[in-house]
């Protein structure tokens, strides 16, 4: 079942079974989705699966940024929040990869690039998310392609 079609099908559950939470997180994707896709038809382009991943990918960092914030405003209520949205919403992308195989990924990308040091990190990392897309999260990804090019 395409994602967006799984999405707006358990907005309609969590709707029914009057789960505030999957209700409120859903129709922020929705939109975030919608919105997405009328940019996408003004250039003349659809909204793929690889864009919806995008779409999710972006609406976690957001809601991660807005925890670190929070967290900062000593808000944990708010931050609480958040974290359950970002847990809706990951459950709608795939697998992230585990710290090994990240590693392993990152030395992947850099052999494949030639990489040697960290002029090269951007050309890894547009290797790496392409290949990995919502997969990998890029600070921890970023973090290990540094690490890797610098030793």
């Amino acid at each position: 079942m395409p994602l967006r079609t799984r999405i707006e099908a358990d907005l309609k559950e969590a709707m029914k079974s009057r789960n505030d939470l999957v209700r409120d997180t859903l129709r922020l994707v929705s939109s975030e989705l919608k919105n997405q896709a009328i940019k996408l038809r003004e250039s003349g382009k659809e909204l793929d699966e690889a864009e919806q991943l995008a779409v999710l990918v972006r609406c976690v960092k957001q809601r991660r940024d807005s925890v670190e914030q929070y967290e900062a405003a000593g808000r944990p209520e708010l931050a609480a929040r958040e974290q359950a949205e970002i847990d809706v919403i990951e459950g709608y992308l795939p697998k992230a990869l585990g710290a090994d195989e990240l590693r392993a990924a990152v030395q992947e990308a850099i052999a494949e690039t030639g990489a040697t040091s960290m002029k090269d990190m951007g050309a890894v990392m547009k290797v790496l998310m392409a290949k990995h897309k919502g997969r990998v999260e890029g600070k921890a990804a970023q973090g290990i392609v540094g690490e890797l090019l610098r030793g």
